[in-house]
């Protein structure tokens, strides 16, 4: 237990964020999953829309800082590169 007000108030926002931040990593996980079931099945259409909503929630979460910049990146590169060897 925190001690001072200050600390009181710290821990107070510290999970009011942890909170936050499990609600985006969890939505992006289940685009992620979407995108990913849509690449194994095999349809390129489905796939690319589904990703271009990953992007998005790739994006958001990265300049929210609940992941780092290069994850998203990394994430979005290996995606597309799945979806464009569907189409070819």
């Amino acid at each position: 237990m925190p001690n001072s007000a200050s600390a009181n108030k710290r821990l107070r926002q510290n999970q009011v964020r942890r909170d936050r931040n499990k609600v985006v990593s969890s939505n992006l996980r289940k685009q992620l999953r979407k995108v990913r079931e849509a690449i194994s099945s095999g349809d390129a259409e489905t796939s690319a829309t589904e990703f271009r909503l990953a992007a998005k929630k790739l994006d958001r979460a990265a300049s929210r800082n609940v992941i780092h910049a290069n994850k998203a990146a990394r994430t979005k590169s290996r995606l597309s590169k799945a979806i464009k060897s569907l189409s070819s």
